[in-house]
This record gives structure tokens, C-alpha cells and sequence, in this order.
């Protein structure tokens, strides 16, 4: 039986917290054992609610260990892993706690601001031995997926040319407005681009360059709507937009259009629609569990089972950093082309 410890109850810590219910109720060998967020409102179901359909129930913490201050839950609980949902300029020096505290980690996405802290947590992990995930939900979103298997089997050929898109509402509803500060969450680039700049480094690898033109509406956020090129040695075209500053009745919205020699595959309002070029067009049969389920149940079952993170390698997330920030450079500097 694992027991874990949940850092971190804003509207994506909540999404956790819903899995965890639900894995318990299924009978999966893990328990949540203990809850720690620095704001008591939470405690007493007082939440502001996201962009995107999680965490809104109302929930008995009673039945949890709860504390405002993760160092002492480090101490005082014997965890097997430690899933932290904090604002981003707190994911390095939380996850390095936990790992030298001897627990595995799973951290949200982004990794962190900067490579330095990349390393770090790396560092941390393997000198104790423990592991270490970021939570890339789109490695594990069934359509997502799909994607991944067609473009590694070759299936239509050689990709010519992908779109990724993903945009919605202004994130007000962050503990004191963390999300609209740059040196805190990196913008709309760092921390909801970045679901597209992890998905490009997935499919396709490293960018040989890249080139961002890239807006500021918010005073002090950073980039809120960016656009994104992507060079590769093959010529591929490939393009990742966000935007968050789309207000209104507009809601959420995350797409993908990727053509390759004898095909495409399109996403949109949530269905997968695949056109080969010489046959009918269908939409295949996908698992209906989402991202956030099925990447933490296979954290999990890497710690029951010893066996490696291959679908998420920290690596990788440190390699989605790298391009993140290079596209900030190109934005600093009106689109031109930063070498990776």
C-alpha cells in the first residue's frame, strides 16, 4: 500500500485530489495520507474554481492529516511519495526536500524556471536513489497518445507539418494571482504553452531553432499569447500557439492538426478524427480516462513495481525547459531564431 502525501490544493491540486479518491475507491493499493496547502480557506472547501472541469466537489478533510507548512509534513510522515501541485517557483526546492527526505516524487508541470533547478532535482533524485516524474498530462491524454503511436510506427509516413493550439480564460483564480507573475509562473509560455512545447519535444525531439513572436496584455505576466516555429533538419513544418487572454463565453480549448505523406489527424472539441488519404475518414476507439488519472496511476505502478519512468524521463522535462526558454529569448527579441 502506498501513502501519499498531496502538497499543494489549488484547482490542479484538487484534479489530484479526485484521482486519488477514485483510485482508492477502485481498490488500488495507495492511499492519501496527508494534504498540506499554506491557505486555511481550503480546508474549509472555500475554492475558486479553473479552466477546465477538476476538482470542484466538496470534500471531507477529515479524513486526512492536514498542515500548512510541507517541511513539517516532511518530518512527521512516514510517505512512499510526495505529489506536489505548488506554484511553480517552488516546484525545485520542494521536490529536492522530499527526495533527500528518502520520498519518490511526482511534480506538476512545469518543472521549474530555469535549468538550474532542472538539474537539481535530477541531481536529487538519483543521489537518493528515488524516483522522480513531472506531470506531463498530455503523454498520457488517450488522443494524445495515439498521436505518439502513428507518428513512432510511421503509419502514414513522414510528418510534413503539425498545429498545436491551446487557450482560454485569464488564470485569476491563483493563490494571490501567482499565475499573472512572471518571475513565478513564467507567463502563459512557461506554464500552459508549455503542454505544447512537451508534446513537440515527445513527437518530434529537440528543434534544430526556434523562433516565438510573443504579446504582454497583463502588466507583469509575461508573454500571454505566443507563437511558435519550430525548425527541424527534415523541414517539417510545425507551429504551437497559446493564448489566455481569451475572456468571455470562450472558455477552454486545446487542439492539434498533423499532416504527414499518406494522412492527417485532427483534434478538436475533443474528437480525434483521422483521414487517411486513400480511405474513409474514422474515429478510433480510445480509452475515456483522461491524462491526469492515467499518469498518476502509472507513477504509482512504477514505484509498486520498480520499474522505470520511460514515458516522462525527468531528462525530458528538463529538455522542455530548455526550449521554453529559448523561446522566450526569441520573443525578447522579436522572433529571431534561437539555436538549440
Amino acid at each position: 500500500m502506498l501513502k501519499v502525501g498531496l502538497v499543494g490544493l489549488g484547482f490542479m491540486g484538487r484534479g489530484h485530489l479526485d484521482v486519488y479518491l477514485r483510485l482508492e475507491d477502485e481498490g488500488f493499493p495507495i492511499k492519501l495520507v496527508a494534504i498540506c496547502d499554506v491557505d486555511p480557506d481550503k480546508f474549509k472547501n472555500k475554492f475558486l474554481p479553473g479552466n477546465i472541469d477538476v476538482g470542484n466537489k466538496k470534500y471531507d478533510f477529515s479524513r486526512y492529516k492536514l498542515y500548512s507548512d510541507y517541511n513539517e509534513m516532511f518530518e512527521k510522515e512516514e510517505l512512499d511519495y510526495v505529489d506536489i501541485v505548488l506554484p511553480t517557483y517552488l516546484h525545485a526546492e520542494a521536490t529536492v526536500k522530499a527526495l533527500d527526505k528518502g520520498m519518490h516524487v511526482l511534480c506538476e508541470k512545469p518543472m521549474a524556471l530555469n535549468l538550474q533547478e532542472c538539474q537539481a532535482m535530477i541531481d536529487a533524485a538519483e543521489r537518493n536513489n528515488k524516483k522522480l516524474m513531472i506531470g506531463h498530462c498530455l503523454r498520457f491524454w488517450p488522443e494524445y497518445e495515439y498521436l505518439k503511436s502513428v507518428v513512432e510506427k510511421g503509419t502514414f509516413g513522414k510528418v510534413l507539418g503539425g498545429y498545436f493550439f491551446r487557450g482560454g480564460t485569464t488564470p485569476k483564480w491563483s493563490y494571490k494571482g501567482w499565475l499573472l507573475r512572471k518571475e513565478k509562473s513564467g507567463g502563459a509560455l512557461l506554464d500552459q504553452h508549455v503542454h505544447d512545447i512537451d508534446t513537440i519535444n515527445w513527437l518530434f525531439g529537440m528543434p534544430k531553432a526556434v523562433s516565438t513572436v510573443g504579446r504582454n496584455v497583463i502588466v507583469g505576466s509575461g508573454y500571454d499569447i505566443v507563437s511558435t516555429h519550430y525548425l527541424y533538419e527534415d523541414g517539417k513544418v510545425i507551429t504551437a500557439e497559446d493564448d489566455w487572454v481569451l475572456n468571455g463565453d470562450f472558455g477552454f480549448d486545446m487542439r492539434f492538426r498533423v499532416n504527414f505523406e499518406k494522412g492527417n489527424i485532427v483534434y478538436e472539441r475533443g474528437i480525434l478524427k483521422v483521414n487517411p488519404n486513400d480511405a474513409k475518414s474514422f474515429i478510433p476507439d480510445l480509452p475515456t480516462d483522461n491524462g491526469y488519472y492515467r499518469e498518476i496511476k502509472y507513477f504509482a505502478n512504477a514505484i509498486l513495481n520498480d520499474t522505470p519512468i520511460d514515458i516522462a524521463p525527468p531528462q525530458s522535462s528538463k529538455e522542455t525547459i530548455k526550449i521554453a526558454l529559448a523561446e522566450m529569448e526569441s520573443a525578447d527579441n522579436n522572433g529571431k531564431y534561437i539555436a538549440l
